[in-house]
């Protein structure tokens, strides 16, 4: 058995879940932040058969989309110490995934 943590956009986790549903996968979800721009995410918790793995990182792939969007970075000036504020595009979106070995599994 493998533990799936899939730490996907807030903006996809509705088809996330409904398309691991959809196939059969039952998750867990946890609301979580994202450090870089504290943007909201979803943290699915999917226990799985070890030969189903692949699916389940497919399935979340196609729903899991990286963008561009545009923030505004702070920055110090250099001869002062006073900030400044530019817009500075970044991607989001998209998944990370960690699969981990399960010694034993549960649903009571």
């Amino acid at each position: 058995m493998k533990l799936i943590f899939a730490v996907v956009n807030g903006d996809d986790s509705q088809s996330v879940a409904k398309t691991l549903i959809k196939n059969g996968f039952f998750a867990t979800k946890l609301a979580s932040t994202g450090g870089f721009l504290s943007a909201g995410n979803t943290t699915f918790l999917i226990c799985t058969e070890d030969a189903k793995v692949d699916v389940v990182i497919r399935l979340i792939s196609e729903k899991s989309h990286k963008r561009s969007e545009v923030v505004q970075n702070s920055v110090p000036f250099l001869s002062t110490e006073t900030f400044g504020s530019f817009p500075m595009e970044v991607q989001v979106g998209g998944a990370t995934i960690f699969v981990t070995d399960i010694e034993r599994f549960e649903k009571v």
